[in-house]
């Protein structure tokens, strides 16, 4: 299975949707409009090892709820992930049960290149 799950508001998911040029096979997912499934959250903390190395650290949500101030747990990021779509980190890609977070430029080469061989 090959998807992106992003936000189409995101000037960054964007320029790297463009940058992952084509798209064929590949299924996407806007957060915002179509928020993600427990069952979706699920699958990509199974292959990321955790809800926390899913969670955006650099939300403005994390920041006006002080929730650095709190001791969070699994539980919390899941919670929170589910919650608000702000708190996933984007985008997350899905290749072959792989799994690519975040818009590093190691990260989007690294997906680029799976996706295209």
């Amino acid at each position: 299975m090959k998807k992106i799950y992003y936000l189409s508001t995101c000037d960054t998911c964007k320029r790297i949707l463009n940058e992952l040029k084509p798209l064929n096979d590949i299924e996407i997912q806007d957060i915002k409009s179509e928020p993600i499934t427990v069952e979706q959250l699920k699958e990509m903390r199974n292959l990321a090892g955790s809800y926390e190395a899913l969670f955006s650290k650099r939300a403005r949500l994390y920041n006006e709820r002080k929730l650095k101030d709190q001791r969070l747990e699994e539980k919390d990021y899941e919670a929170l992930l589910l919650e608000h779509y702000t708190f996933l980190k984007r985008p997350v890609i899905l290749v072959n049960n792989q799994i690519f977070i975040g818009n590093s430029k190691k990260v989007v080469a690294s997906a680029k290149e799976i996706i295209h061989t």
